[in-house]
Order: C-alpha cells, then structure tokens, then sequence
C-alpha cells in the first residue's frame, strides 16, 4: 500500500519524507486555504518536496474549464495528477485529459457506480470519502471494498485512493482489502506509530538500562 499525505503542509511533507513513508500527496483548495500565502507558490514548493504523485484539483463547472486549468496545473511539476470531481463534465474533461497524457485524480466518490464510471472514462486514480459516509451512519470502507470488486473483475487500470480517512482503522482495512493507496492526514499518519503496550515497553527497557549503567 502507498501512503499519500493530505496536505499542503511542507513541514509535513518533510516529516513523512524523513521517515520513509511518503508516497505522494493529495491537496485541495480548502487544505491550501488553510496554509495561506500565494497558492501557486505552495503548489510549487509541494511539487518540489515530493517525488511521487501530488494531486492538485481542477475547479469549475464545465470540461473546457476543468482542462485549461489541468493544463495550467501541470506546470507546476512532472509529477502532477489533477482532480476532478466525480461529475459529467468533470469525466469529459479525464476523457480529454488522458489523451493528452496527463493523470487524473477522481474525486468525491461516494458509490460504487460512480467509480465505475470515472474508471471507464479514464481516471488513473477514483476517490472514495470514507469518512464523510462514516459520518452519514453509511460504511465507508464496504464503498471501497465494492470498488475493488469491480475493478478486479475487469481488470481496470484505476487505483483507488481511499480518502476521507479519519482515523488508522480506516488506513488498516483499507490495507485488507488490497486498497491501493490511503492518503491520511498527517495526524492519522502520527497516530499510527502508537500502542499504548509499545509505549510501557519503552518506558521499561529505558528503566533497566540505566539500571544497568548504575
């Protein structure tokens, strides 16, 4: 499984970095809104920091509007994929898209039909919210395991991102499952590290060492 942070945090970005875990990054205007400052210029930083996969999202309403700002996005880096919304004209624009060579980023998915449909058009990645279900009283991660359902029995080249994740259960189903990649926030990421018992464990071997150098 590949962990791609949801972010627009550099300090972040060059946490995860440091500790061998980071994949790709998925951003959208809400989490650049929260950096602040000139968003272009986070992108470009982001693109830099990352050697993997940066999803940066296309907005707008129609598919001309959806492909120039692709396009623009894209030269921000090599390693751009741009997101589009799970709409008509958002999978009008992924047909174009694709045929120009650049990867797309499905997002806010919430059913299985959905991601049938991005999958068909093209994509390279879907999208499914799990959370935002999960906050419906809906299950989120049997979303993504229909998904991998149906991509398997037709053996389709989109990757599914599980986004929305709110908590490491979220991370180790998807992992179950044979999801392809989970983009969490940076902490959910921090919060895998933890167990109380690895903490105790810790705690008494540093007791006995320092017993043993008196």
């Amino acid at each position: 499984m590949q962990f791609f942070l949801d972010t627009a945090n550099i300090a972040e970005i060059r946490a995860a970095r440091a500790w061998g875990l980071l994949d790709g990054v998925t951003t959208n205007p809400t989490l650049m809104a929260r950096e602040g400052g000139d968003w272009r210029a986070v992108m470009r930083d982001i693109c830099r920091e990352v050697e993997g996969p940066v999803s940066l999202e296309a907005v707008g309403e129609t598919a001309d509007e959806f492909i120039a700002m692709g396009l623009d996005l894209m030269r921000n880096g090599p390693n751009v994929v741009v997101k589009i919304p799970m709409t008509p004209e958002g999978l009008k624009a992924v047909r174009v898209l694709k045929s120009k060579g650049v990867d797309t980023n499905v997002t806010l998915i919430f059913s299985p039909m959905q991601a049938l449909l991005a999958a068909k058009a093209g994509a390279s990645f879907v999208s499914p919210f799990v959370g935002r279900l999960d906050g419906l009283s809906q299950d989120g991660m049997q979303l993504v395991a229909d998904i991998m359902a149906i991509l398997r029995n037709y053996a389709m080249d989109a990757r599914v991102i599980v986004a929305s994740v709110r908590h490491p259960r979220h991370v180790a189903e998807a992992a179950l499952m044979g999801a392809h990649v989970a983009t969490v926030p940076f902490a959910v990421l921090r919060q895998m590290f933890d167990h109380p018992l690895t903490s105790a464990g810790l705690e008494t071997f540093n007791k006995d060492w320092a017993a043993l150098n008196g």
